[in-house]
């Protein structure tokens, strides 16, 4: 199996990329934050700032979406090459992207995450956001399998203990909301 990534690879990501901004610009998504401003990180969790710059607590996510999905793909589609198994990994992150700016997936974050404000994010949020997914698959590539693991974790915790928040609770909240685990989050804010 080949272990490198093309350039008709990188190209066909990039081209992911660029289309998922311009689904996002037509469906209506502010292309960077309304303040005006583009910053590289931003740490307030409740604010109208959040999900709009390049980085931001819920970024080490989209880290551990790079890793899981290197190694999903390392385990469900063996015969691919790494380059074209990254191509599926965009094309995921990307689809998650625009579904997550839909009205009704704002409403849901509204409704069912500690996520109250939640407005959705801003195009350079999003396209930051694939790249961050980028960086996580690209990490797992690198390494074995439980050092992937390790850093997921160690990346969970983290936001698990500065927000209060991470890619577990999210989606533990997204299928089945919790009124404990919400008061529990917001005793943080």
């Amino acid at each position: 199996m080949k272990t490198r990534i093309g350039r008709h690879h990188l190209l066909s990501a990039a081209a992911l990329v660029l289309a998922t901004a311009a689904v996002l610009l037509l469906m209506g998504r502010e292309p960077i934050c309304t303040c005006g401003t583009i910053r590289l990180w931003h740490s307030a969790v409740n604010s109208a700032e959040n999900s709009q710059h390049l980085a931001d607590w819920y970024t080490l996510s989209h880290v551990v979406h790079g890793l899981i999905f290197f190694w999903v793909t390392r385990l469900a589609l063996p015969r691919l090459s790494v380059g074209a198994r990254l191509c599926v990994a965009v094309a995921v992150e990307a689809a998650w992207e625009i579904a997550e700016n839909t009205p009704a997936m704002i409403d849901r974050y509204r409704d069912a995450t500690i996520a109250l404000g939640y407005t959705g994010d801003s195009v350079l949020n999003s396209v930051a956001d694939i790249g961050w997914m980028l960086l996580g698959f690209l990490l797992a590539s690198r390494m074995p399998a439980w050092g992937a693991l390790a850093v997921a974790l160690l990346l969970e915790g983290v936001a698990l203990v500065a927000i209060r928040d991470n890619l577990s609770l999210n989606i533990l909240m997204l299928i089945t909301p919790s009124d404990a685990i919400r008061t529990w989050q917001a005793a943080a804010q």
